[in-house]
């Protein structure tokens, strides 16, 4: 049976998005929360505040990459349906 992946998009207390990917969503958060990733170290807490489905390792990195280039346009909240935070 293939691994399946889900791509999964972190938020911080200041509002900043982190978006990655990985076969352990629980664990990865617990790595980005206790500065193991070099992306996040320092930026946290972080919760999750949206994840996909379950995908092959190759449509989870397409779909991560589509949201990394979206930035935070209209695309990135059409996509995960979460929504802007007022200013």
């Amino acid at each position: 049976m293939p691994a399946t992946y889900r791509v999964y998009i972190l938020q911080n207390c200041e509002g900043g998005f982190y978006v990655g990917l990985s076969d352990d969503v629980a664990h990865r958060v617990e790595q980005h929360n206790t500065g193991h990733s070099r992306w996040t170290k320092g930026r946290g807490p972080w919760t999750v505040v949206w994840q996909s489905e379950e995908l092959s390792l190759t449509d989870a990195r397409k779909l991560e990459n589509r949201l990394k280039r979206q930035g935070r346009g209209k695309g990135f909240y059409t996509i995960t349906g979460l929504h802007r935070r007022s200013s």
